[in-house]
């Protein structure tokens, strides 16, 4: 393959396309030497109040990835990730949150009866998510003078379905398209870190039902959903993690599913019209902010690229996350490395056939084909073949998975750090606020339920 130099004009910076593919080969080599590093350093702990925080391997990986890429001009070029590699780094990221979905719908698949018990609470606490983010980051906004592009950024925690709602009803460069740019920004950049230490510490105090706080993990988004439910699982007894887990990632999925039509037809209006109500009264305690600072900070960040990975890019994603899954298995559980070979080749089988699907039918929901496959696959005794891949799966930590998706996140936000630093800090401090707001929304409104 050409070099990336050649691949493209001179005036061109080279993209995630027109990598040299020894430019990818680096970044896959750095990725699995920041996991096995993030597994060798392990989990750490420490107080905050009446509560603990939880750090876990996958943030260290978020944290060295991120600072290899902000330092990338400083590092030897067998280190050196530059900005289009971090680029590329986001496509692989999306390819390799596939191999995350089964692993969760095999898991929700095993245990069905205990998800089953969970009952209306998984579903109402879709409520919780959807309000919960404008409920304490709307007012916080205008408190903070923060004018139309706080309805974009507090009408949910803006992952990409949001960013497509947004830029359908309003369009990427009005005031709600830099909102939910920022919320998207924050998020990102910022996301994982945060509700890492909020679910850890909330948890800790022993306020709510650990059920209650796996349902409160499920965003919508896979590496978010997998920082809290970690730091919630930390602190809960090893037997109890799969149902935790399995009730987070239901969660999660009726999240993504749902959630794009409850933020389309219930959230996003409600936050509109609260926003005309709320702004005469709130916005007069201080002056306007966030129109032109955001216009700045979010410019050249109108297109968001959600479209796959070629095939070959898409393989070098599932080989990088079945090397990297098979090191933090065996680093962190003592796993053999067959075994995690065994279960990961199911996995990528899983995926490959419903991404062959997809490519094949352009329509089909693939995330959502995804889980729905992999949970039917997952349910013992329903396929012939079933109790022998969960058998098989469940050697697979799903800790292990989330530990190299933090990694190629870290990567991924790293370029975006320079218009971060140019997002004001309220914008900051709102896009935080409707995180939160998502997660104890949802998590208040199941332990009603419990």
């Amino acid at each position: 393959m050409p070099s990336a130099s050649l691949s493209a004009p001179p005036h061109v910076p080279p993209t995630p396309a027109t990598q040299a593919f020894g430019g990818k080969l680096r970044l896959a080599a750095v990725v699995i030497a920041v996991v096995a590093l993030a597994e060798w350093i392990g989990a750490a702990q420490f107080a905050l109040g009446p509560g603990k925080v939880v750090l876990l391997p996958m943030l260290w990986a978020l944290l060295i990835a991120a600072a290899l890429g902000i330092a990338q001009r400083r590092l030897p070029a067998a280190l050196r990730i530059g900005t289009s590699l971090q680029a590329y780094a986001g496509g692989l990221l999306n390819a390799a949150l596939l191999l995350f979905v089964v692993k969760l719908g095999l898991t929700v698949g095993a245990f069905l009866p205990q998800v089953r018990q969970a009952g209306w609470a998984l579903f109402f606490q879709e409520f919780g998510h959807a309000f919960g983010t404008l409920a304490l980051g709307l007012p916080l906004a205008l408190l903070l003078g923060i004018k139309r592009e706080a309805v974009g950024a507090t009408f949910s925690v803006g992952r990409e379905g949001n960013l497509v709602i947004i830029g359908q009803k309003y369009g990427m460069d009005s005031p709600e398209g830099r909102g939910v740019l920022a919320e998207y920004i924050t998020g990102t950049v910022l996301g994982a870190l945060f509700i890492t230490l909020l679910a850890g510490f909330v948890a800790s105090l022993n306020l709510f039902d650990p059920r209650s706080l796996a349902m409160g993990a499920g965003v919508g988004s896979g590496s978010l959903m997998a920082a809290a439910l970690g730091a919630i699982t930390a602190q809960q007894p090893a037997e109890r993690v799969p149902q935790l887990t399995a009730i987070a990632a239901a969660a999660n999925l009726i999240t993504m599913v749902l959630g794009f039509y409850f933020t389309l037809f219930l959230s996003l209006p409600a936050c509109a019209w609260l926003y005309e109500r709320l702004e005469p009264v709130l916005g007069r305690f201080s002056k306007p902010r966030g129109g032109q600072e955001t216009r700045d900070a979010t410019a050249g960040m109108g297109h968001v690229d959600l479209r796959g990975l070629p095939l070959r890019d898409t393989l070098l994603s599932w080989l990088l996350m079945a090397v990297a899954v098979t090191i933090g298995n065996r680093m962190a559980y003592q796993v053999p490395v067959l075994d995690s070979l065994i279960g990961l080749a199911l996995v990528i089988a899983i995926v490959a056939v419903v991404d062959a699907l997809k490519r094949a039918v352009p329509r089909l929901p693939l995330v959502l084909a995804l889980s729905v496959v992999a949970t039917v696959v997952g349910i013992p005794g329903l396929l012939p073949f079933s109790d022998a891949v969960v058998a098989l799966t469940n050697k697979l930590n799903f800790m292990a998975f989330t530990t190299p998706v933090l990694a190629l996140a870290g990567f991924s936000v790293a370029k975006d750090l320079p218009i971060f630093r140019q997002l004001g800090w309220r914008i900051v401090v709102v896009s935080l606020t409707a995180t939160a707001g998502t997660f104890l929304g949802a998590t208040l409104v199941a332990e009603f339920f419990h």
